[in-house]
């Protein structure tokens, strides 16, 4: 076996799978596991921990995996992370953890994500479930919003003993795994139901259908309901748009609301009543994650799709795989362009929209370079829907109900980075909703810091 290149993965055809919502990469078998464990260097003073915004033990579980000792390496997992099958799945690995493998030096890193993977899978399937804690502490803590940060958060106090009761607002528990991410990428039923199980199964309780700052606000929770801290998970849920003229036609959906339908609301079936217009020909705006997720839902719903990004190739914010993923599935990437206009017909519905090149200029404050608009250059691209993915904003609700509560000029909230601690005593707050839109693992690292804030405090107080 060649120790510098790493096991390949099986992945579907893209020329199949561009026509179904099955899940893309097929992931590692028992074999194939043992042999990309082998290739772990076991380094004592292991890089790849420090790439990982939850601090898993990864040299740890890798070496378990390498003889073949499953269930211990699904216990190594599971000190550090609530999610494992979500993480090996959607972190992006490659500037993370993979991203410090010494390994990566000579040849490539080790798979880890794709190991992770495979034993959170392999433990799913032998009903082996994260060990609980023996007895509770007599403390009450809420936690609202059930996505990454909040299930971390509340899977980390459970285990500390806490009684820990998750609100959420809508009829199904997983915040953005449940509504964002879609099915081709993070299959809802097999993995995120399983792990929401497994956060259940530490003794957690998950009330759905609970919008905080309407049905009951966080006052309200401390003061009537015996609740000594809260943590806020609550996401960035707001979508931004342009604000061009045509942006309020018919077929002009957010990111947010187009993926929602289709991974919550299962608009993708048949037998699912959900509306959805998944269009001929789409245009989607942006060009993170959330941009080939949209992209990549309207080409399996049968539209030739076009990416619009106003910067260049290298500038891409979205993860290699992803963009890998999208051209091969037939997705054109319009780059260096920004739409100015969207057209629209004489009933409102979208029916085009007016693009302009674009050239690099000088880096800006974060170091990317900024696009500049070339005179003279516009032109029309046809569309019958648009979907703008320009990113989200915290939703102003809890922070508008909740006295005391300080928020920065985006609207998020603003929490210490090492205890999650809020500007209102008892009150913690990490993930989207803290930093703006962001990747799940820092959501997570977030839930875990604020789990370990609110311990320290319940414990001196």
């Amino acid at each position: 076996m060649d120790v510098l290149t790493r096991v390949p993965v099986r992945e579907q055809e893209p020329a199949v799978r561009a026509a179904n919502f099955e899940e893309v990469c097929l992931g590692y078998n028992e074999e194939e596991a043992m042999a990309e464990a082998a290739r772990c260097l076991n380094c004592k003073n292991a890089q790849c921990m420090k790439g990982c915004p939850v601090s898993i033990n990864i040299p740890g579980f890798i070496a378990e995996v390498k003889e073949g000792n499953f269930e211990a390496a699904y216990h190594v997992i599971s000190e550090s992370s609530a999610l494992p099958a979500v993480c090996g799945r959607v972190c992006p690995q490659e500037t993370q953890c993979e991203g410090k493998c010494i390994r990566g030096i000579k040849g490539e890193p080790v798979a880890i994500g794709k190991l992770e993977r495979f034993v959170a899978d392999w433990a799913r399937e032998h009903g082996i479930k994260p060990k609980k804690a023996e007895k509770l502490n007599g403390h009450k803590v809420a936690v609202i919003g059930s996505g990454p940060a909040g299930l971390t958060c509340a899977g980390d106090l459970a285990k500390l003993g806490y009684d820990v009761t998750i609100f959420e607002a809508l009829h199904q528990a997983g915040g953005v795994l449940v509504y964002g991410i879609p099915e081709f990428r993070l299959p809802k039923q097999k993995v995120v139901a399983a792990e929401v199980e497994n956060v259940k199964a530490l003794g957690v309780k998950i009330e759905t259908n609970v919008v905080i700052g309407k049905s009951v606000t966080i006052d309200e929770l401390m003061d009537n309901e015996g609740f000594e801290a809260v943590f806020i998970g609550s996401g960035a849920g707001l979508p931004r748009f342009m604000g061009i003229p045509g942006e309020q036609a018919m077929g002009v959906f957010s990111a947010n609301e187009f993926l929602t339908r289709n991974n919550l609301m299962k608009a993708f079936l048949d037998n699912y009543d959900t509306p959805i217009k998944a269009g001929k020909k789409v245009i989607v705006v942006g060009g993170g994650n959330v941009a080939m997720d949209a992209a990549r839902t309207a080409r399996r719903l049968g539209a030739e799709v076009h990416i619009v990004y106003r910067r260049g190739e290298e500038e891409l914010p979205a993860r290699k795989e992803e963009v890998h993923h999208a051209k091969e599935e037939g997705i054109i990437f319009d780059l260096l362009q920004n739409p100015t206009e969207l057209l629209v017909d004489e009933n409102g519905c979208v029916k085009g929209a007016k693009v302009i090149k674009m050239e690099l200029g000088e880096p800006d404050a974060s170091g990317r370079r900024s696009p500049v608009e070339i005179p003279g250059s516009e032109y029309e691209i046809e569309a019958d829907t648009v979907i703008m993915s320009l990113g989200t904003s915290p939703n102003p609700l809890i922070s508008s109900t909740t006295k005391g509560l300080d928020i920065n000029r985006r609207k998020c909230i603003i929490a210490e980075e090492e205890t999650g601690a809020t500007s209102k005593e008892g009150v913690y707050a990490g993930g989207d909703a803290v930093t703006g839109a962001a990747t799940v693992i820092l959501a997570m690292g977030a839930g875990k810091a604020a789990a370990k804030g609110i311990h320290e405090y319940l414990s001196n107080k």
